[in-house]
C-alpha cells in the first residue's frame, strides 16, 4: 500500500464518499451565496449597505437561537434526519428566495425572513456533524474523515466568491442563488441515502435534556477550556482581524486584490493542512489542536508590525495550516471522547461557546481600534492568543488528556 493510498483509504467506505461529496456541494453553494445575496440586495430599491447588515445579522441570530435546539433533536431523533430536515429548509428558503429575485419581485423583509429561514437551517445541521461521522467511519479513522471534511470548507471559501462574482457578472445574482439552492437539493440526495441510526427516546422535555447535555459538557473540564478558548480567540483575536484587516490592506498593501490574496493563501494553507493529517491519528490530540491554535496570531501578528504584503500571505498560510490541525483535531477528540448519546447536544455547546461572541467582537473593533489605533488592538490580541495557549496547556485534564476506545462499537459501510 503506498503512502497516498493509505492516507486516503477513508474513502473506500461509500457512505463516507457519499456525505463528503453532499457536503462539499453545499459548502461551496454556501460560498458562493454570501457574495450574491450581497450583491442581491444592494441592487434592490429598498436595499443598500444598512440592508445587506440587517439580512446577515438576521442570518446570524437564528444560527444561535436554534443551535441549541439543533442538538437536542439531533440526540432525539438521530443526526441524519435533522440535518436532512435542515438541509431541506436551506433549499427551501434559497429556492424561493432565487424565485423571487429571478422575477424581480423580492423585498427586503422576504429576504430577511428567507435569511432567518437558511439561519436556521444551517443551526439544525450543525450539531449533527459530530454524531454523524463517527457512525460512517472506523474510529481508527476518524481525524482522515475529519480532515477531508475540513478541507471542504477552504476550497468553498476559494473557489466560491470567485465563481459567485463571476456568475453575477454574467448573469444575476438570482441565478448564483438558485445554484446555491441546487447545492442544498444535492446535499439532501447525499443525506437520504445514509443510515437512520438507531435512537431511544429520554421522555425527557426540551430543558431537561438541555440540562444533561451542559452537566455533561461541564463534566469535561478539557472540553469547556478549549471551547472557552477558542470562544475568546473569535473574540480578542479573530474578529479584529476580520474588520480591521481590510482597511490596513487597503492603506499600505494593495486594496480588496491583496486582501483577497491574504484570504486565499490562508484557505489554502487549511488545505495543506488537511492533507497533512490525513492517514494520521496522533494520541494526544487535543495537545497539538491546541498548540496548532497559536498559528493564528501570526498572520494579526505581521499586520500589527506593519510587515509587507508577502510576509501577511506566508502568515497567513500558515494560520491555515493551524487552522486545519485545531479544528479537526478538536472535532476527533470530541467524537471518541463524548457519549453518543449527548454528542448532539455537546457539539451545540461546543459551536455556541465558540462563535457566540464573534459577532460582539466584530461590532466592537472599529470603535475600540479608534480610540487604541489599529495596530495596537492587534497587538493587544495577538499577545492574548499567544499567552491564553500556554494558559491552556497548563491545565492538566488538557495537557494529559490522550486519546481512549470508546465502548459504542462503530460499524464502517463499505
Amino acid at each position: 500500500m503506498t503512502l497516498g493510498t493509505h492516507r486516503l483509504r477513508v474513502l473506500r467506505h461509500a457512505r463516507f464518499r457519499r456525505f463528503l461529496l453532499g457536503q462539499t456541494t453545499s459548502l461551496l453553494g454556501s460560498g458562493m451565496n454570501t457574495i450574491a445575496t450581497t450583491f442581491a440586495v444592494l441592487r434592490l430599491p429598498d436595499g443598500g449597505v444598512d440592508a445587506v447588515g440587517g439580512v446577515m445579522a438576521a442570518r446570524i441570530l437564528a444560527v444561535l437561537v436554534v443551535l441549541l435546539l439543533g442538538g437536542v433533536f439531533t440526540d432525539r431523533l438521530g443526526a441524519r434526519t435533522v440535518m436532512l430536515t435542515a438541509d431541506v429548509l436551506r433549499f427551501g428558503s434559497q429556492a424561493v428566495l432565487a424565485l423571487l429575485l429571478l422575477t424581480g419581485s423580492a423585498r427586503i423583509w422576504e429576504v430577511v425572513v428567507l435569511a432567518v429561514l437558511l439561519g436556521a437551517g444551517e443551526g439544525g445541521f450543525m450539531p449533527g456533524l459530530s454524531a454523524l461521522v463517527p457512525g460512517l467511519v472506523p474510529e481508527g479513522e476518524l481525524a482522515s474523515a475529519n480532515a477531508l471534511l475540513g478541507m471542504a470548507r477552504p476550497v468553498a471559501s476559494i473557489v466560491g466568491p470567485g465563481l459567485a462574482g463571476l456568475l453575477v457578472a454574467a448573469f444575476d445574482a438570482g441565478t448564483v442563488v438558485a445554484v446555491d439552492a441546487v447545492s442544498y437539493g444535492v446535499s439532501v440526495v447525499a443525506l437520504v441515502g445514509l443510515p437512520v441510526a438507531g435512537v431511544q427516546p429520554s421522555g425527557r422535555g426540551v430543558f431537561s435534556e438541555l440540562g444533561r447535555g451542559w452537566r455533561e459538557f461541564t463534566s469535561h473540564t478539557w472540553l469547556w477550556v478549549t471551547t472557552l478558548h477558542i470562544g475568546l480567540f473569535n473574540f480578542m483575536l479573530s474578529a479584529p482581524f476580520l474588520v480591521l484587516g481590510p482597511s490596513i490592506a487597503e492603506e499600505r498593501l494593495g486594496g480588496a486584490r491583496a486582501w483577497g490574496l491574504v484570504l486565499a493563501l490562508e484557505g489554502g494553507g487549511a488545505i495543506v493542512g488537511g492533507v497533512l493529517l490525513l492517514g494520521r491519528n496522533p494520541r494526544r490530540g487535543l495537545t497539538w489542536s491546541v498548540v496548532a491554535s497559536v498559528g493564528w496570531a501570526v498572520p494579526v501578528a505581521a499586520l500589527a508590525l506593519g510587515l509587507p504584503l508577502a510576509w501577511v500571505t506566508g502568515a497567513a498560510f500558515f494560520a491555515g495550516i493551524g487552522a486545519a490541525v485545531c479544528t479537526t483535531l478538536a472535532a476527533t477528540v470530541i467524537q471518541r471522547d463524548i457519549p453518543a448519546e449527548v454528542r448532539g447536544r455537546i457539539g451545540a455547546f461546543d459551536s455556541l461557546g465558540a462563535f457566540a461572541l464573534g459577532p460582539l467582537g466584530l461590532a466592537l473593533a472599529g470603535p475600540v481600534s479608534g480610540v487604541v489605533g489599529a495596530e495596537r488592538l492587534l497587538g493587544f490580541g495577538v499577545l492574548w492568543q499567544v499567552t491564553a495557549v500556554g494558559v491552556v496547556l497548563a491545565v492538566p485534564s488538557v495537557r494529559r488528556h490522550e486519546a481512549t476506545p470508546h465502548v459504542e462499537k462503530r460499524v464502517a459501510v463499505h
